[in-house]
């Protein structure tokens, strides 16, 4: 049978109780922890932020790749291309960094190099003691996982090097290069996978499926064991979820997990495991964001940053048969194998400088012109940009164009660069490391060019990488890494402690530079990693009473089904919204992000029973302003909007309930719940200023041991004319048109028509159903003077005295009046009694000599303040 994987929308019905474990990203790091989760037969969700590449898609041509192409240049404030491109280009100063965005990360796009890691990068004193226990038997699973081969023959452009490299670059000695390459044409690998034709293509996707990236291995096998798969959804950030341990009433399920995965300010899913293993940008990106939103971590977060001594340069005009353009479709076949250009790299030397260099064959969709002169400098100086548009003319019209190869440096940095989050525009910035060992081979290639001839492109900037590592640095100290080196997250109030359920597992893990290719390495650490990982998934479910069953993947072909999520499916409706105003006496400003419509279709049905429309429903994301609590942007971490609210006991009255859990940078939360009262009195002559307040109640969830004072501020937020309209013209969704005729109807109803909402038989019923009365205790007292009273007490259970941590409210002891219960009212929504309950307080109601359960005909006032409450107070 074929298994398939589905991309469900972020709404899926059926997993409404969330994942054991989310995996962010797909490249080595989080393929491979998805494949041996799900084997373990855990609930794997992988979410990519790109699309699925089959071997067809990849682009061929200079045009295509320019529209797979996503370029970020700070220099220029600018960017273009889209968010979920192939290639992701960072231009930053004098650096220029490039990633792969896809079903299978880097390894769609990079030259599938499979060296074990040198000894010298091991013996660094920032490389993880723990990580040498196993990391023989790791490496050795990785390799054979990604179907690492030896490459058949010696191409020309191989030969070329190995005839210049004694000599010209120091002493040298031949790495052994193997590559996730399928070269047997007699035994294709699984999944219909081709046989390599060394067209050179490597480097832009390879078009004839020969390539074993990890679409095609570990992904294929976590799929065929139940993993589900999500592209084109980014994650933006994790949040710790706060109701993780408890219950809300008539909401289990989803709430029970430990986090949060956002992928914009609203949308999210949870899981009890978070493996971010989105490239060392992307999981840098996420953890900063969730910083900003209360994750307490390591001050080490974007340092060690490394560029694995990354140095590019281009080496065009040779007479030397190099043969290092890449072919097309109509070449490859016409030319014996041996003298194609073979994959894109297939040799490497290391010299004694301390250095690596590799030489690449330039695939036929990259355009020429970036190679000469564009993004470079010639060297020797000269005619070096006319060089580049005469051979381009060449090559369109069939001519022979110049022999031309890529140099790739690669070699140890300090590892000392840094990575940053700019706010305001939410993008990554970067500072690389040092690169000590630049001019020397700077100095290495201007050598191989005079051996060869021809004319040496160099990049113009000072660091050119396609191989980053570090920046959430793997270390067994707080203070030196953000993980620990099994890939668990510090939490930085605790240096003792981790993020339970949190985990990095890609190359920002890696906290030197490792001087070769470093797939392999990544895929042993992530092999490393996942060890732990599974156990520790594995003993959470069992102390949760769950048990797993090993699952084996099915050799047999699979297929993969993609759904586009399309948000007009669910028939929202997004609006923004900004109010001004003060709270406590300070200003404050909400900018809020609403998406209605938190319902199903059958909840249209209820609407006429007094229950409001699902499009008037809605989640709210965005953020607060209130610089006397924080100087950052408090984060909407989750919160919800009713904008027709249905109050039984007022059906004339029209309410817009507001309900906000934000999150500090600081790890402090808060809670902002806030309404608009609508009444139809004296013909709405009041409707614009009760339309457009909202008043608001501020408090801040204690922290657990902390003995700060309560903070409860109240106040009016208010949205302006002008802001109003912002807030219409900018409504979004294909049934804004219907939103605004149903609040423009109850605003009619309400203000005009005067009809009264809800049920009126159904409303005792309703409130006893909807919310029941805490259960209290009745205690028998007998006074000093023999006179028989009793005392009813309720204890503290609530939901937000739990929020609000260990902090202890003094009790409170309530005298009844003269034959009347003034407190306990059990028919209303709300009384003293549960006021008290729910600002933390044991609730005692004393039940004296007044209380017509107690009928006494001889007795004063002074009596019951003798006796009976002291008798109360002794309990």
């Amino acid at each position: 049978m074929e298994k398939q994987a589905t991309t469900e929308g972020f709404f899926d019905d059926g997993h409404e109780d969330g994942y054991d474990a989310v995996v962010v990203g797909s490249g080595y790091g989080g393929s491979i922890a998805a494949c041996r989760l799900s084997m373990a037969g855990v609930k794997v969700c992988l979410i990519e932020k790109g699309r699925r590449w089959e071997s067809k898609d990849f682009p061929t041509d200079s045009s295509k790749i320019l529209s797979a192409t996503r370029m970020e240049n700070q220099n220029l404030g600018i960017s273009f291309g889209r968010k979920d491109a192939l290639f992701q280009v960072y231009e930053q100063n004098d650096s220029l960094a490039a990633v792969a965005c896809g079903l299978g990360g880097g390894s769609l796009v990079n030259a599938g190099v499979m060296v074990p890691t040198p000894v010298r990068a091991r013996r660094h004193p920032k490389w993880p003691k723990e990580w040498e226990r196993n990391w023989d038997s790791c490496e050795a699973s990785a390799a054979a996982m990604l179907k690492a081969q030896s490459i058949p023959v010696k191409f020309p452009i191989a030969k070329v090097m190995e005839e210049v490299s004694n000599g010209e670059i120091g002493e040298t000695f031949d790495t052994s290069v193997k590559l996730s390459v399928n070269f047997d044409p007699e035994e294709p690998l699984a999944d219909a996978m081709g046989t390599c034709l060394a067209c050179g293509n490597c480097l832009s996707g390879c078009p004839y499926n020969a390539k074993s990236s990890t679409d095609k291995n570990y992904l294929r096998s976590a799929i065929q064991a139940g993993c589900v798969v999500k592209t084109e959804c980014q994650v933006q950030y994790v949040v710790r979820n706060l109701h993780e341990s408890l219950q809300y009433e008539g909401k289990v399920g989803r709430k029970n997990r430990r986090w949060l995965v956002y992928f914009n300010e609203i949308d999210s899913i949870t899981s009890d495991f978070v493996i971010l293993s989105a490239g060392v940008f992307g999981t840098t990106k996420i953890l900063f964001q969730s910083q900003m939103r209360g994750l307490k971590l390591s001050e080490a977060l974007g340092s060690g940053f490394s560029c694995n001594g990354n140095t590019v340069a281009y080496l065009a005009g040779s007479p030397a048969p190099l043969n290092g353009y890449g072919l097309d479709r109509k070449k490859v076949f016409k030319m014996p194998f041996q003298e194609r250009p073979g994959p894109s790299i297939s040799s490497s030397y290391t010299s004694s400088l301390g250095f690596t260099i590799q030489s690449a064959v330039l695939p036929t969709a990259y355009p020429y012109l970036l190679f000469k002169g564009i993004t470079t400098y010639g060297w020797p100086a000269g005619y070096w940009f006319f060089h580049g548009i005469i051979d381009k003319i060449k090559h369109i019209m069939g001519f022979k164009a110049s022999q031309a190869m890529v140099l790739i440096g690669l070699g140890y940095d300090e590892s000392d660069g840094k990575i940053m989050l700019e706010r305001g525009t939410n993008k990554i910035r970067f500072i690389p490391a040092h690169d000590l060992l630049l001019p020397r081979k700077i100095k290495a290639f201007q050598k191989i060019t005079k051996k060869l001839g021809g004319i040496l492109f160099m990049s113009k900037y000072r660091s050119t990488s396609v191989h980053l590592l570090g920046g959430c640095n793997a270390s067994s100290e707080p203070s030196h890494g953000v993980c620990n080196p099994s890939g668990q997250v510090f939490d930085a109030e605790d240096s003792t402690t981790v993020h339970p359920g949190l985990y990095v597992c890609d190359a920002s893990l890696i906290p030197c530079s490792v001087g070769i290719n470093p797939s392999l390495t990544i895929a042993t650490v992530a092999e490393h990693i996942s060890k732990q990982l599974v156990q520790d998934v594995l003993k959470n479910k069992r102390r949760k009473g769950l048990e797993c069953v090993l699952k084996t993947a099915n050799q047999g072909p699979y297929s993969f089904t993609a759904k586009t999520i399309i948000t007009g499916q669910r028939s929202e409706v997004l609006i923004k919204e900004t109010m001004r105003g003060y709270v406590g006496g300070m200003p404050c400003t909400a900018y809020l992000r609403m998406k209605m419509n938190t319902g199903d279709h059958s909840d249209e049905q209820k609407s006429g029973t007094g229950e409001s429309h699902p499009l008037l429903r809605g989640k709210v994301g965005g953020h607060v302003e209130f610089r006397a609590f924080e100087k950052d942007e408090l984060h909407v971490i989750d919160g919800g909007v009713n904008l027709c609210e249905v109050d039984c006991r007022t059906p004339y009255t029209h309410y817009m309930h507001y309900n906000l859990l934000l999150g500090a940078s600081t790890g402090s939360r808060y809670i902002l719940e806030g309404r608009k009262i609508m009444n139809p009195y004296l013909f709405g002559l009041y409707a614009w200023r009760e339309m457009t307040t909202l008043h608001v109640t501020f408090v801040k969830v204690a922290e657990k041991n902390s003995r700060n004072e309560k903070v409860i501020l109240k106040g009016e937020l208010g949205i302006s004319m002008k802001e109003l309209l912002k807030s219409f013209i900018s409504l979004e969704g294909n049934k804004k048109g219907r939103f605004i005729c149903l609040l423009s109807g109850a605003l009619l109803r309400t203000y005009i028509l005067q009809i009264p909402r809800g049920n009126p038989e159904d409303l005792n019923l309703s409130y006893c159903l909807h919310k029941s009365y805490p259960s209290g205790t009745l205690h028998e007292i007998k006074t000093e003077d023999g006179f028989n009273i009793s005392c009813r007490q309720w204890k503290c259970h609530h939901v937000l005295s739990q929020l609000k941590g260990d902090e202890q409210q003094t009790p409170v002891l309530l005298l009844n009046g003269y034959s009347t219960e003034s407190y306990w009212l059990p028919t209303e929504p709300n009384d003293l009694i549960r006021t008290l309950l729910e600002e933390g307080h044991e609730t005692w109601l004393l039940q004296s000599r007044l209380h017509p359960l107690n009928p006494s005909n001889s007795f004063t006032i002074e009596d019951v303040g003798r006796f009976d409450i002291p008798a109360g107070k002794k309990l």
